[in-house]
């Protein structure tokens, strides 16, 4: 369909490198249209649709957004309470899509919606609704705290009416493939942020270098460069998981619970690093006009976005069977 039909290890190759912009939206939004709008379309997705939403979106002529999270419904993506009611040959769908990237601008976006009144993860599909039918409407850009270069869209859905044959897959299985999409969603997130605490640190023990106080090198007080040291030790034990999971998940394996360890991990390093990086740089840290406060700003979303902590937590509490029963 265009690409180059290798396995996923490249992707995280590509995301490890995209980790080199210096910000951390550029590779969020690439993330969004390589390994979050189009992985169950690839897996599941009639000829057809590849055609007609695959092909445009890994050329670049399309943009893809994402429609999961939802005002009442993030990380609990089993409560989401939009619709798609099939009537004849359409579906109709109302509701809405809140935290939507690259919302604004997209061309189409892999909605997930209830289409029947059955239990939470057996009701949901996955339909490829183009973002040009009457009555969707895009309320506004939301101003973010951080990621401030990517567009986030809150969506509202008024009797939009999208063919059935844009169905993806089988109807009341879209909950299934959104999981399976969590798995790629999270390494790539790890991937592009191992690059940027790596260039945090080390432009941190450079200005560290350069900048005195008291006579010396703020790099030549122990608490600085021991500090620096634990920091640059954790990522490469985050490097070491992220790569175990992904030879793991290429040789076909279910690695939910190693990628929701890697997750959590670099959410949490992300804000450590970062934070103490920052204080190194002192008044200047404070400033916009260097990359630590930045990222410090950007990387927030790691521990939220793609399931916040809490959500990771829990899944690898169930697969350690450690989670209590409802």
């Amino acid at each position: 369909y265009g690409g180059m039909g290798l396995d996923f290890s490249y992707s995280i190759a590509v995301a490890e490198e995209l980790g080199s912009i210096r910000c951390g939206a550029i590779p969020m939004a690439v993330g969004v249209q390589a390994g979050m709008a189009t992985p169950a379309l690839t897996r599941f997705g009639s000829e057809e649709l590849k055609k007609q939403f695959l092909v445009p979106t890994i050329a670049g002529d399309f943009v893809a957004c994402l429609g999961i999270s939802e005002v009442g419904a993030g990380s609990d993506v089993a409560n989401i309470k939009t619709t798609a009611v099939r009537k004849g040959n359409e579906y109709v769908i109302n509701g809405g899509k809140m935290w939507t990237t690259s919302g604004c601008q997209a061309d189409w976006m892999c909605l997930l919606a209830n289409t029947s009144e059955g239990p939470h993860h057996e009701n949901k599909s996955l339909i490829c609704l183009p973002m040009n039918l009457p009555g969707i409407h895009v309320a506004k850009k939301i101003d973010k705290l951080g990621m401030r270069s990517s567009d986030t869209a809150q969506i509202f859905f008024e009797d939009v009416k999208v063919p059935s044959k844009n169905l993806i897959g089988e109807e009341g299985k879209g909950f299934t493939y959104q999981m399976l999409q969590f798995q790629e969603e999270r390494l790539w997130a790890v991937a592009t942020v191992l690059t940027q605490l790596q260039t945090i640190i080390e432009e941190t023990i450079d200005y560290a270098r350069q900048r005195k106080a008291f006579g010396q090198s703020i790099l030549h007080n122990q608490a600085v460069h021991f500090r620096l040291a634990e920091l640059a030790t954790e990522v490469e034990l985050l490097r070491s998981l992220l790569y175990r999971a992904v030879a793991l998940y290429v040789e076909g394996n279910d690695v939910t619970k190693f990628a929701a360890m890697a997750k959590l991990k670099a959410g949490r390093l992300a804000r450590e690093v970062t934070d103490s990086c920052l204080q190194f740089w002192g008044g200047m840290g404070f400033t916009s006009e260097v990359l630590v406060s930045r990222l410090y700003r950007d990387l927030r979303l790691v521990s939220i976005g793609g399931g916040t902590d809490e959500t990771m937590l829990s899944i690898i509490c169930k697969y350690m069977e450690t989670l209590p029963s409802k």
